[in-house]
């Protein structure tokens, strides 16, 4: 016979594990609840003969336990930890992208976490009797918590960048609405491959290139992006007509709607969409 015993003081946890015991799919498996003076302890018995299935499915429970009821509470604390000088409210958007980043690749992570668990449960509850849940987690898991760190690390880096992204487009709003336009209207016809700017007229409108002198810096490198941005930042038109030649919204236009706002006027379908496309590549202007 095994026996196990399993220690805790959390109610849920308790109610969790009773609940999973009920269920489970083996066996000659026993249990019963008793209150001693520090700990609530579930008692597990088993009398079967298979004892490595029965400490595989001891340990699923526990890793199951873990990422189902704490983790979250855990993925808070280490937030609270290494991030302290965030607020309360950054901190729960960081806690809503590390919840989305762990949902965009959901089944390799959880198996991740889920080995990661079961082989520290599984080795444990070999060699020992009684296993003290709340101890367990927070000194014998960590490689769990460097796997959630990691998680909680790139949603940090999401969060700033998307931080200071705004703040860029909050510092340009700023700059166009304290400036008075130098034109009525510009076309920007836009595709994946290259952009060229049009005044009303439609002529040709050169590009301002000179990064010296540009109002927008993103990078050590300057794309078309950029000095597209640079010009129309020089310019200042009241109306920008973008001609969406691939009807590609991409993060350049939709940077170019939040910050000209209803300066911008969006066009997939016209006379110089039409123009445009019919024109080979290496015609055009």
């Amino acid at each position: 016979m095994k026996s196990l015993c399993i220690k805790t003081n959390n109610s849920g946890l308790l109610n969790y594990l009773l609940n999973e015991f009920n269920h489970i799919d083996l066996p000659n498996v026993y249990f019963s609840e008793n209150e001693f003076k520090m700990y609530k302890n579930i008692i597990i018995h088993y009398s079967g003969h298979d004892e490595p299935l029965f400490l595989s499915k001891i340990s699923s429970i526990l890793c199951f336990l873990v990422i189902d009821e704490l983790e979250e509470d855990l993925l808070k604390r280490l937030l609270l930890q290494n991030y302290f000088y965030f607020d309360a409210v950054e901190r729960n958007k960081i806690l809503t992208i590390c919840f989305d980043l762990m949902a965009d690749d959901f089944s390799q992570l959880f198996d991740q976490k889920f080995k990661i668990l079961y082989d520290i449960f599984y080795r444990f509850l070999t060699n020992h009797k009684s296993i003290v849940l709340n101890g367990f987690i927070n000194f014998r898991i960590k490689n769990y918590f460097s796997l959630l760190d990691h998680v909680l690390n790139e949603a940090v880096n999401h969060f700033v960048i998307e931080k200071e992204y705004l703040e860029f487009i909050s510092l340009l709003k700023l700059y166009i609405n304290s400036q008075s336009s130098n034109c009525e209207m510009v076309h920007l016809i836009f595709s994946s491959s290259e952009s060229v700017l049009l005044d009303e007229n439609k002529n040709l409108v050169a590009v301002n290139d000179d990064i010296f002198k540009a109002k927008y810096l993103s990078d050590i490198t300057f794309s078309c992006n950029d000095y597209i941005l640079n010009s129309l930042l020089t310019l200042l038109p009241k109306k920008i007509y973008i001609h969406l030649v691939d009807d590609d919204i991409d993060e350049f236009i939709h940077t170019l709607q939040l910050v000209f706002e209803n300066r911008v006027n969006l066009c997939t379908d016209c006379n110089i969409c039409d123009l445009y496309k019919k024109i080979p590549h290496s015609e055009h202007l």
